[in-house]
């Protein structure tokens, strides 16, 4: 727990919020299509699709599936990333920021263009809604990417405290390298001093 940074635990206050409200608005739209889809957090995309891209029935049932099953796959990973960090508490095992970037990454464009839609219909309660909670998914993956920097960065400047390669012979070891340039000049002037027969046989 105390190794949980302010990214980890901001995505588990997100997480706590988005997988019931998101996965309800989707199962109501599960449940019925239609009625589900002029809901007050579904109204956006369902007045845009049918005023201005002149969808017929069948097209918008087949768009509210892929609404909901949208919002349904971002409550999936934030369940994921939930489990990841109950994980992360319990064996010191790290993973849990790729699932809470996903979700991030997708619930913020679903909630962008819900954001739109609504700009572009008019409805204003819609507009504060989807802009509030594309803000809360910004401001998220802000302070995950900020905090993954810093952190990479603060393991790369760890110094290295171990034995130093030139400390293994030196001076200071206690070895007497008195005769070491003598001992290499006889190595050579004997390897010189062979037959090309005799460094063969050797």
């Amino acid at each position: 727990m105390k190794e949980w940074r302010l990214g980890i635990f901001n995505g588990a206050m997100l997480a706590c919020y988005f997988i019931p409200v998101w996965t309800i608005s989707a199962f109501k739209v599960v449940m019925s299509p239609v009625r589900g889809m002029y809901e007050p957090a579904n109204v956006a995309p369902a007045m845009f699709v049918s005023d201005h891209l002149s969808w017929s029935a069948l097209g918008l049932v087949r768009f509210a599936w892929l609404f909901a099953l949208s919002k349904l796959l971002v409550a999936a990973f934030f369940l994921t990333f939930l489990l990841l960090v109950v994980r992360e508490a319990l064996s010191r095992k790290r993973g849990a920021e790729e699932a809470l970037a996903f979700a991030l990454t997708l619930g913020s464009l679903i909630s962008f263009g819900c954001m739109l839609a609504a700009s572009y219909v008019g409805e204003a309660a819609a507009i504060r809604l989807h802009a509030t909670e594309l803000l809360m998914l910004l401001a998220a993956g802000i302070v995950l990417l900020v905090e993954g920097g810093v952190h990479e960065r603060a393991n790369a400047d760890v110094p290295y405290v171990g034995r130093s390669p030139s400390s293994v012979i030196s001076p200071s070891s206690g070895v007497d390298l008195t005769f070491a340039p003598h001992l290499a000049a006889s190595s050579q002037a004997n390897v010189k001093s062979k037959t090309p027969r005799q460094s063969y046989i050797c």
